[in-house]
């Protein structure tokens, strides 16, 4: 039976969208959506002020919707690259459920409404650092830096540090050293995260024409920037608890997390260059992320047992 062509085209001959609620909400990006709510969300418990329950909500909602338009922006502008990588050409707009037009303009219409909703109903430092992440992430690292330099997850990673900083200022108005701390913690983490999943998906990257330091520099020398980046990672996730942020609970935690994260780039390190099946590669992805998720539900705990604990007859 020949293939029946799916494409609908309105009178004038411009192909109509056959997007469904589900390809806008994969237009979302819902995983990193759900991994920057969770830490903006830290930033916004670990603050030292009570907040109003309604407004915590509306910030966090706003938060989630700003993550959501700069992960729509960067699937329009990157839909040429996704389409020639296996692990995103199934992707809305690469798979032409989503028309490029309909994808940036969903991302606007969110980005407007997701830093607006912040500002008039939260606070308007807030809204500013919301504002900067989502442009962070679509103009200077999704337009800008990764088709540029290998060193676009390092600099780029700035946008995904930004959101427990924008729940701290959600909360206070303000910016304070203690969510600087958390906005390195997430900076730090990226570089090794993101290149152990480059030197198993090298191909891919290859074929897009993205200068990933495995195929710009080299596996050898990704393996040494990994371990040098979770050297710096795994001391910085101990530094809340040093500088008395954190109770010891914490700092035990956050230091078994470090010497889990530098065992497993030890064994990405030491991966001999015949080895293709690149578990130890895949290994410390896998656990970069349960290193990030488990440091910042700490970080949650030990605030919300310090709000616990400083309230009147407890």
């Amino acid at each position: 039976m020949a293939l029946v062509e799916k494409r609908t085209l309105d009178e004038g001959g411009i192909r109509l969208s056959e997007a469904t609620a589900g390809d806008f909400l994969a237009l979302l990006k819902p995983r990193v959506m759900s991994l920057v709510v969770f830490t903006a969300f830290v930033g916004l418990m670990a603050a030292p002020v009570s907040i109003n329950p309604f407004i915590a909500v509306v910030a966090i909602l706003a938060i989630a919707i700003g993550a959501g338009a700069s992960g729509a922006l960067n699937m329009w502008y990157d839909a040429d690259i996704d389409a020639v990588m296996t692990r995103t050409a199934k992707r809305p707009v690469p798979s032409g459920r989503v028309l490029p037009r309909e994808a940036l303009a969903f991302g606007l219409v969110l980005s407007l409404l997701s830093v607006m909703t912040l500002g008039v109903l939260v606070n308007w430092v807030s809204a500013a650092l919301l504002a900067f992440t989502i442009f962070f992430y679509a103009v200077i690292y999704t337009i800008w830096l990764k088709r540029w330099t290998p060193q676009n997850i390092v600099i780029g990673g700035a946008a995904g540090a930004f959101p427990p900083v924008v729940g701290w200022a959600a909360a206070t108005g303000s910016v304070s050293l203690e969510s600087i701390i958390l906005f390195l913690i997430i900076f730090l983490w990226t570089p090794p995260h993101f290149w152990a999943l480059a030197l198993f998906k090298s191909g891919d990257y290859e074929r897009a024409g993205i200068p990933m330091m495995p195929n710009v520099a080299g596996a050898a020398s990704t393996r040494r920037q990994i371990f040098a980046y979770t050297l710096l990672t795994a001391p910085v996730g101990v530094l809340p608890w040093l500088l008395g942020f954190t109770s010891l609970a914490y700092g035990v935690v956050a230091i078994a997390l470090g010497l889990g994260f530098i065992w497993y780039a030890w064994k990405v390190l030491v991966m001999p260059d015949s080895d293709r099946t690149m578990k130890p590669a895949k290994a410390l992805f896998g656990y970069s992320l349960l290193y990030l998720f488990v440091i910042f539900a700490a970080y949650l705990t030990d605030s919300v047992v310090e709000h616990v604990l400083a309230m009147p007859g407890v």
